[in-house]
């Protein structure tokens, strides 16, 4: 399977990228190379292969819930940088307009 370049662009373009001249040739170059090899794969019988989300078995890793008193607000903010009553202060990072 072949891609184009006005394909590459394309795609960049959806991403939000601006690739150079030399990046679109190598991406049309590599893309290429991709679709080459996921057409290569889809040629494999795959019949008695049941179907997986994720090619390992994932085990999650979790600790038992425990309750434990928090910090006191003095203790939580004595090393902050800024602080407005109990509470830290941040700048804003929002503007307005």
């Amino acid at each position: 399977m072949t891609i184009s370049r006005a394909e590459v662009e394309h795609i960049a373009l959806l991403s939000r990228l601006s690739p150079s001249e030399a990046e679109l040739e190598r991406l049309t170059h590599d893309l290429a190379e991709i679709l080459a090899f996921v057409a290569k794969l889809s040629e494999l019988d795959l019949s008695e292969v049941p179907p997986t989300s994720h090619p390992v078995a994932l085990v999650n890793v979790t600790a038992p819930d425990e309750v434990e008193p928090s910090l006191d607000n003095d203790t939580a903010l004595r090393n902050a940088p800024s602080r407005q009553g109990p509470f830290f202060r941040t700048p804003k990072i929002v503007d307005a307009g």
